[in-house]
């Protein structure tokens, strides 16, 4: 999420004119024009510009931009007292051109007095003079204090920019946004597995069944059958068909799927893809690290200085201050993981995250077809491979000794509670590397939530790395201790749903599943009755866990169930653990078997939340421990089936998984991964999750196109649309759990 405010110059003072407001005029009977002078023929009346020196010519507005700036908004032209009418349609255009070529500007429709909300915005990459560019949204609110700007700094050379026929027209039809969904027969488009199910959803208007092919990449049919009619698909709104080829056992490259007249995309059949993203979803993490270079020789490509060490313009971590009137105290909170597309650090999320990463290594130490060697020493080419510790836990270890930092230290109020995150002071916009960000760095106050994530994560830290680095495991166990006794004595200090400006707030009013999981997690690496007392008493322990939406950064409980179903332990009544997770799984598998899109994810009310790719592989994680527990073929198969809607399968047609099928997400929201911003910094990583469809669209940019959405079709591959594509380290730890799970599965 974007909210930024721009210290403006007046242009009258660049062009020694004085600015006169211009009436709007009706450009039709229910249409009104709310820029003044937007052709700019004969005066630049009613701009403004900021740091750039600007002037007409030729009927345009041109703008000579400095090189060496930082964020967008450092350079800027734009007018204020815009009207707009909540509920209203607007068109938004102009004609603008960029020399040289190839510079992205952030045209926004916001508000032009603090906080500078912004309401719609644009990233167009400018090419020859002329280029038009049109846009349509609705306006959420009314006001008379709107702006028009165009920010176009951020550029290390300096530029020309051009601006003409600059118009926001009201009361347009609203634009009907329909997205490309490709071929009907909708498949998992990166691979099936040899002995595992293979299912495709056809969309169709057909109401009897319908004639399947299943053709190698010769084009030769190698099975066929018949479309089972399923009806209306209301996550979808589509009328659909069910195919089942999963009698079929061969192995190869290139098939495809052939249905009512359509071919589906390419796909596989075999396990190599499976071992690659078992490999690539950890490898995602390496590039989110700050506080250390990214090396270029180990992801080419992703190279980048350090971020937040305290180089100029960067303010750093390692001497960070509290928020006012929070502490008087500052803490070196360097390293650890950016959350997302964005440069806060949260230890709830970062929690979370670091749990399923830790749980994908310790399931394969303890279940059937565990294989802790894939993601041994020496996997993932970070820089502490060839020490001797598997990989996986070299990079869960970055972001352990970042939380271990957000500890209050002892001697201060509050003292072994950890705080809740650590950001800029305020939003900054984009594309910005980390080594870029010049804003200042806060610490928030600790809350009971963070401080639990602290002892969760910090206790099963402690048996898995104790056989590698002893001292570390018992710092983090001691660590664990002093934060469960903490947040013991602070059972009720939650963060401020309010305190969303320089980041996410992660607010969450109830810590019961948090002390739940901190007392599992210090039960299992302890073994003292004082844990397996709390686990047994909290109302959480027989409690229905298993909802719709999942398990996730607020609703934990699930994390401690799951690790006392499976790791080996004597908590009384542990054959009553077991079989909740495999009533949990069987919930999920009549979901899944009801979803003619075969995914075990059937939100209330067809709302779907944010990042529910996450929630989708995180019930599929129940389903497949459910293997892990009793071995039987169902839960296996609705585990693998359950890939399918990420990968492919999906009334989209869209991998959500950055370099993964013929079309997959790839625009994901982040101020390093800006590709379609800016062309010299690259796209997502392989093996990144976009976070998917979300019924809220909060995002200004979703919500100029996808209102009055349904389910599955509130997503758009878009940089700008934080609410349904943006990634981050817990989403990705879901589907490092996943794909592991998956390419476990690979015996014939």
């Amino acid at each position: 999420m974007i909210r930024r405010g721009t210290a403006l110059l007046s242009l009258a003072a660049l062009l020694g004119a004085a600015l006169t407001a211009l009436p709007g005029g009706r450009a039709a009977a229910d249409e009104v024009e709310q820029v003044r002078n937007g052709g700019f023929d004969t005066t630049a009346d009613s701009w403004w510009t900021s740091n750039v020196t600007a002037g007409l010519s030729g009927g345009r507005l041109c703008a000579d931009v400095p090189g060496g700036t930082v964020n967008r908004w450092d350079s800027a032209v734009g007018q204020d007292a815009i009207t707009l009418v909540k509920g209203s349609t607007y068109r938004f255009s102009f004609a603008a051109s960029g020399v040289p070529e190839g510079h992205a500007v952030r045209a926004i429709v916001g508000l032009g007095v603090t906080p500078y909300d912004t309401w719609y915005e644009a990233a167009p990459v400018l090419g020859e003079p002329g280029d038009a560019y049109s846009y349509t949204f609705t306006s959420p609110v009314d006001s008379t204090q709107g702006q028009v700007a165009f920010q176009v700094g951020g550029s290390a050379d300096p530029w020309r920019f051009c601006l003409d026929d600059v118009s926001l027209l009201g009361g347009v039809p609203p634009e009907v946004y329909e997205p490309d969904t490709g071929p009907r027969v909708r498949v998992n488009q990166v691979a099936y597995l040899p002995a595992g199910p293979k299912n495709a959803t056809l969309v169709t208007d057909a109401t009897a069944k319908l004639p399947w092919r299943l053709r190698d990449a010769a084009g030769a049919t190698v099975a066929h059958g018949w479309s089972v009619p399923r009806g209306l698909d209301v996550s979808s709104g589509q009328n659909v068909h069910s195919i089942d080829f999963g009698a079929y056992r061969g192995r190869g490259t290139g098939f495809t799927l052939v249905a009512d007249g359509e071919t589906s995309r390419p796909f596989d059949i075999g396990t190599a893809a499976y071992e690659q993203l078992r490999l690539d979803a950890v490898k995602y993490y390496y590039p989110q690290r700050s506080g250390i270079a990214i090396r270029d020789d180990l992801r080419p490509g992703y190279g980048r200085a350090a971020g937040h060490v305290g180089a100029a313009p960067n303010q750093g971590d390692t001497d960070v201050p509290c928020q006012p009137g929070v502490c008087d105290y500052r803490l070196d909170v360097s390293g650890g993981w950016y959350d997302a597309g964005d440069h806060g650090k949260y230890v709830v999320n970062g929690g979370i995250a670091t749990w399923e990463l830790l749980s994908t290594y310790e399931r394969s130490l303890v279940a059937r077809t565990g294989s802790p060697d894939k993601l041994g020493d020496g996997t993932l080419a970070l820089p502490e491979s060839g020490n001797g510790v598997p990989d996986i836990l070299d990079e869960a270890r970055w972001e352990l000794d970042f939380l271990l930092k957000m500890q209050v230290p002892d001697g201060q109020p509050l003292a072994g509670m950890a705080h809740h995150k650590v950001h800029d002071e305020q939003w900054t916009g984009l594309p910005l590397l980390p080594g870029d960000d010049p804003q200042k760095r806060e610490l928030h106050a600790p809350t009971t939530t963070a401080t639990l994530n602290l002892a969760a994560t910090a206790a099963q830290a402690a048996r898995l790395y104790r056989p590698y680095d002893k001292a570390f495991a018992a710092k983090a166990l001691t660590a664990a201790r002093k934060a469960w006794a903490a947040a013991l004595a602070h059972p009720g200090v939650y963060a401020d749903p309010d305190d969303g400006v320089g980041g996410g707030t992660y607010d969450d009013g109830n810590a019961t599943d948090e002390f739940y999981w901190a007392a599992a997690e210090l039960y299992l690496t302890t073994g003292e009755k004082q844990f397996s007392d709390h686990v047994l008493d909290s109302p959480v322990h027989t409690a229905d866990i298993f909802v719709p939406y999942g398990f996730d950064w607020s609703r934990t409980a699930a994390a401690g169930r799951l690790d006392l179903a499976l790791v080996p332990n004597r908590l009384p009544g542990r054959d009553k653990v077991r079989g909740s997770v495999v009533r949990g799984a069987d919930t999920y598998l009549a979901t899944l078997t009801a979803q003619p899109y075969g995914m075990p994810y059937a939100p209330d009310g067809n709302r779907y939340d944010w990042g529910s790719t996450h929630q989708v592989l995180n019930n599929a994680v129940v389903i497949a421990t459910a293997y892990d527990l009793t071995g039987a073929s169902k839960y296996r198969d609705g585990a693998v089936q359950s890939m399918d809607y990420v990968l492919g399968r999906n009334a989209l047609n869209i991998s959500y998984v950055t370099g993964y099928g013929e079309v997959n997400s790839h625009h994901q929201h982040s101020r390093w991964y800006a590709h379609q911003l800016d062309p010299n910094l690259p796209d997502p990583p392989a093996g990144t999750l976009a976070g998917g469809a979300n019924s809220s669209i909060q995002d200004p940019y979703a919500q100029s196109r996808l209102q009055g959405c349904v389910g599955q079709f509130c997503y758009i591959d878009d940089i700008q649309s934080w609410s349904t594509n943006e990634n981050a380290v817990n989403w990705n730890a879901a589907l490092t759990r996943m794909a592991s799970f998956v390419a476990d599965q690979a015996q014939p």
